[in-house]
């Protein structure tokens, strides 16, 4: 195991250049357990822990590691065991708003190169979960991909690819069977040279199979869907970073229930760039395309150019953002409560005048 075949690059090179100390050593982290991580190293695996300070010091788990870090490590080879004393600094991060009540980052794989956004060609198929991985695979740094799994199960699987492609045609969409093996092979061509990818998807899209078709063997459990409304049982019970015979590595997720966004609203803008187009010809610049008079996007809807559902979830993805930044910045819940009250008093005055002719 060479640090190149495990993801080492320059980047990582220069940020771990001041560790170059003692008997410390870089080391990626494989697998997250309650109490301890499975680390890939020069060394082999190692056992990895790490010290109370840097658990005192943490201000929340996006400051611990995650599968795909980089840590710097202090090994004990005779025990197959590490102390883990910081974590480099992070190329890329797949983020989401942790589950649960309370507001806090979960980082759901570390410097990733590739995102594959894995959906099902059954009942699965859903443009709107699509989209919202689009955001934060976009927001991670890393560059996504769409998987259309179980083509065998389509009727039109290029009118999926069509619609799919619609949402943003910078991103590459590809078609594929994993049952059937084909098309598989195309998720190599992202992962040469040490680059590292992760599987996103809900449960039963076929995600494990996928593994299994890129491993060569059928190690990993996989469990069939529910017939009534194809819904997958999770068979993945942990994130897990996994070495290719064939080179690159692979990040493998659970099924996300809930994937609430957590920080930027540029990813947003991206992935809903034709919205955002229509915006710019908005009579007000904080426009929120609800009730103001001389809003593009709403005649856009009215002329049936722009799709219901799409303009649904751009506003929902919308909310959430400002959500969140109201929550932790008075100033920004002053600003919305300032520009609700002015959009209300501008629409009281044109309903006064529509009254009066």
């Amino acid at each position: 195991m060479t640090l190149t075949s495990i993801g080492w690059n320059d980047f990582f090179e220069r940020a771990f250049a001041a560790f170059r100390v003692a008997e410390l050593i870089p080391a990626r982290v494989a697998l997250q357990h309650r109490n301890y991580y499975v680390l890939y190293s020069t060394l082999g695996e190692l056992r990895g822990e790490p010290t109370g300070k840097m658990q005192y010091m943490a201000s929340g788990p996006q400051d611990l590691p995650a599968v795909g870090d980089w840590v710097v490590i202090d090994p004990r080879p005779y025990e197959q065991a590490a102390t883990i004393v910081d974590v480099l600094p992070r190329k890329t991060k797949f983020s989401r708003q942790a589950a649960g009540r309370k507001t806090e980052e979960q980082i759901v794989a570390a410097n990733i190169d590739s995102v594959f956004i894995v959906s099902g060609l059954d009942n699965d198929f859903n443009l709107r979960r699509i989209e919202r991985y689009l955001v934060l695979a976009i927001e991670s740094g890393a560059s996504p991909v769409v998987l259309l799994n179980k083509v065998d199960l389509c009727e039109d699987p290029e009118g999926a690819r069509t619609e799919t492609t619609s949402l943003n045609p910078h991103v590459p969409v590809h078609v594929l069977s994993a049952l059937k093996n084909e098309g598989v092979d195309v998720i190599r061509n992202y992962l040469r040279n040490g680059a590292t990818g992760a599987l996103l998807g809900s449960s039963g899209v076929g995600k494990t199979t996928i593994i299994n078709r890129l491993l060569g063997t059928d190690e990993r459990k996989t469990a069939p869907v529910r017939e009534a409304d194809d819904r997958g049982r999770h068979t993945t019970a942990a994130r897990e970073l996994i070495l290719l015979p064939a080179g690159g590595l692979l990040i493998d997720t659970p099924g996300m229930r809930e994937l609430q966004l957590w920080s930027s609203s540029d990813a947003v803008s991206e992935v809903f760039e034709d919205i955002e187009v229509l915006a710019e010809n908005c009579k007000f610049r904080d426009c929120s395309h609800e009730v103001e008079p001389g809003c593009a996007v709403k005649e856009a809807l009215e002329q049936g150019v722009l799709d219901e559902g799409r303009y649904e979830s751009y506003r929902k993805l919308h909310r959430e953002l400002q959500y969140q930044q109201r929550k932790y910045d008075p100033a920004e819940q002053r600003k919305e409560k300032e520009r609700w009250k002015k959009i209300m008093t501008e629409y009281k005055k044109n309903k006064k005048k529509r009254g009066k002719s």
